[in-house]
């Protein structure tokens, strides 16, 4: 399909000589003869015929103008956005003091054949806090405490929970030190005692206390079996992770929960007991994006003229976590600050401000004007001639291929004393690539519409993706469409890795800043008494049940993992559905499409069965078998399983 192009002129022949006669009418009432015998007629013709030549190649003006005239209007390119990753720096060795990880620290993937390594940076510094264990006890109740912490002087061991254990019991653990996103590990001598559970499903959640309450940490290893046996219990301590006074003694508290346990899941019949307890930091985590951080960088000297352009050497800029600062020398070794804005639509002549276009890395200082009166007017100050200029720091890379897999990022680009390895334990999410020009063609006659006014469903999308490039996908609900009457309900799908297409539940939730800064921008464009309401859809999970008969000479192994590939990619809300761009919102899913699908695959000689079913995304509970899965219009389907069973040829 062929991109819209913009009619300059839609007049014709005929309408350019109806307009002259009416003309004739209103200038010239003596000429009264229209008919096309008149001379004067005669010429008016040849004259549109003429006009209409010109208006014919007015309106196929070279490309070349069509992007300027966008560019005149201010058309930028989004630029690409970093995708994000915590990552984890293990130390080879518990350390007696605090080694601290620099904000900038870079770690990549492994290099595979002519693939260069995907390279991510840290956004903050992360200091690695050494803790030892300072308290225990136990809470049998909502009240009462049970100090351990003789009993693990001796060594003459103690019962952690109640007698028998009940869920809500707790058994306490006390750090020296509260340690923010720090990794600790738990050593635990116990005797087998805690008989009834799983050792590999145990019904214990961990937590640390927060500040305001128990927050779960991120269980990365357990080999006590559920407190059963020595063995090391590793947690990820959330980062907001603060001292707390419990019986009087203040630590940084852990704690181990008995929850009531789920169907299969079977409780103690006793109590654990424990012999010794130790505690130490073995590593933290510190977010990291892809994208290079560039520091202090020379960006040419001032011209002393309005308007004037500079580049940076990295390109594109991607979005960090302050808005980029320029830094000018104006009056030899005296650097004032300039702040980035969105145009000078609002600068005055004395205002330090310049505009970035982030795509091409340029860095742009206001113009003069030439008002009404023929003086001038400045629209931002102007650098003075010869004044040095300097960026302190900014961001370069981004893009889709961020969206690396968890634990990928094993290299450690520099090495850090005491740091032993490195990996990211979630996949990297957020990256998208930057907008191409074809996109910003289509965007353009939407900007002059919108002009930064929110009033159709459109302009609310369009709006959105401005203030987030970062998301995939932007859907705008009205009353009626799946949103309350008065209210515009605002879906928003985050980018998510699309290597292998299977995509986990929590993938598909924005984070909270993102949806603030989309609530925030949309309320300075909306109109008085439209209430916006931003949101992830609601997601239904599908699972397909198919049964394939394979063609003669074909591998039924192969066909049933290109089956599922398959699969996965039609149901995927960001690259699945007909056209490739993401299953649409409130499509239903039909047997007959997924029929369709398998059928056309290389291997398949015929699709024997299709059954479709419902998934609860958080529970995982199937529903009922049914051709047609209905879809909310404020809703979006994804995989959540599939099985393919495939039979050889008869």
């Amino acid at each position: 399909m062929s991109l819209p192009a913009p009619n300059l002129d839609d007049r014709r022949f005929q309408d350019l000589v109806d307009d002259a006669k009416r003309l004739v009418q209103q200038r010239t009432r003596l000429w009264t003869d229209h008919n096309v015998s008149d001379p004067g007629v005669t010429l008016i013709e040849a004259f549109a015929w003429m006009t209409d030549q010109m208006l014919y190649r007015l309106n196929r003006v070279p490309e070349l103008n069509y992007i300027k005239f966008l560019d005149l209007i201010g058309v930028r390119l989004f630029p690409p956005t970093g995708a994000r990753a915590p990552v984890t720096f293990w130390l080879s060795a518990p350390q007696p003091a605090t080694v601290t990880i620099p904000a900038g620290t870079e770690v990549a993937t492994v290099r595979t054949g002519a693939q260069p390594p995907v390279v991510f940076s840290t956004t903050e510094e992360r200091p690695i806090i050494s803790c030892s264990l300072q308290n225990a006890a136990s809470m049998i109740g909502p009240s009462e405490v049970r100090d351990h912490s003789d009993a693990l002087a001796i060594r003459s061991g103690f019962f952690c929970f109640d007698s028998p254990p009940k869920p809500g019991d707790v058994l306490l653990v006390g750090l020296s030190e509260p340690i923010p996103a720090c990794a600790v590990t738990l050593r635990f001598n116990c005797r087998i005692e805690g008989v009834g559970v799983d050792p590999d499903n145990p019904p214990l959640v961990w937590e640390a206390w927060t500040g305001e309450d128990w927050t779960a940490c991120d269980l990365d290893r357990d080999t006590t079996g559920g407190l059963n046996r020595a063995g090391d219990v590793i947690l990820h301590v959330p980062r907001d992770h603060t001292a707390f006074a419990i019986n009087r003694v203040r630590a940084g508290w852990l704690r181990a929960r008995i929850v009531e346990a789920t169907e299969g899941q079977p409780l103690y019949s006793a109590s654990p007991e424990i012999m010794e307890l130790s505690a130490f930091t073995i590593g933290g985590t510190a977010e990291a994006i892809n994208a290079e951080l560039i520091r202090n960088e020379f960006v040419g000297s001032a011209e002393g003229v309005s308007g004037q352009r500079v580049q940076l050497k990295h390109r594109p800029v991607v979005a960090g976590e302050t808005p980029l600062v320029l830094e000018i020398d104006e009056s030899g070794d005296d650097w004032s600050e300039w702040t980035e804005r969105p145009n000078f639509a609002t600068s005055g002549p004395d205002d330090r401000h310049f505009v970035l276009d982030a795509m091409r890395g340029e860095i742009e200082f206001g113009p003069a004007v030439r008002l009404v009166d023929g003086s001038m007017r400045n629209y931002g100050a102007v650098p003075p001639k010869g004044a040095n200029m300097r960026v302190p720091s900014y961001r370069a890379g981004g893009g889709a291929g961020g969206n690396v897999a968890a634990r990928a990022l094993t290299m450690l680009k520099a090495s850090i004393p005491y740091v032993g390895r490195v990996e990211n334990r979630r996949a990297g999410q957020g990256g998208v690539d930057g907008e191409d020009v074809e996109s910003a063609k289509v965007r353009g006659p939407i900007l002059l519409r919108t002009r930064d006014r929110a009033v159709t469903a459109e302009d609310f999308e369009h709006i959105a993706r401005e203030a987030a490039p970062e998301v995939a996908r932007v859907r705008a609900l009205t009353g009626g469409d799946g949103a309350d009457a008065g209210f515009i309900r605002l879906l928003v799908v985050p980018a998510v890795p699309t290597g292998d297409f299977r995509v986990k539940f929590d993938q598909l939730v924005p984070a909270e800043s993102t949806l603030e800064k989309i609530t925030q921008r949309l309320d300075e464009t909306r109109l008085i008494g439209t209430r916006i309401l931003v949101e992830p859809p609601v997601y239904r999970g599908v699972t397909v049940v198919a049964r394939l008969r394979a063609r003669t000479r074909s591998d039924p192994s192969r066909l049933q993992e290109q089956a599922l590939a398959t699969l996965f990619r039609y149901f995927h809300p960001i690259v699945g559905g007909p056209d490739g761009t993401g299953w649409p919102f409130g499509r239903a899913v039909l047997s007959g499409e997924v029929f369709a699908a398998l059928q056309g695959l290389r291997g398949t000689e015929m699709v024997e069965d299709v059954r479709i079913f419902g998934a609860d995304p958080l529970t995982g509970e199937r529903g009922k078998t049914t051709d047609r899965l209905e879809v909310e219009p404020h809703a979006l389907v994804f995989s959540y399983d599939h099985q393919v069973m495939v039979e050889g040829a008869k």
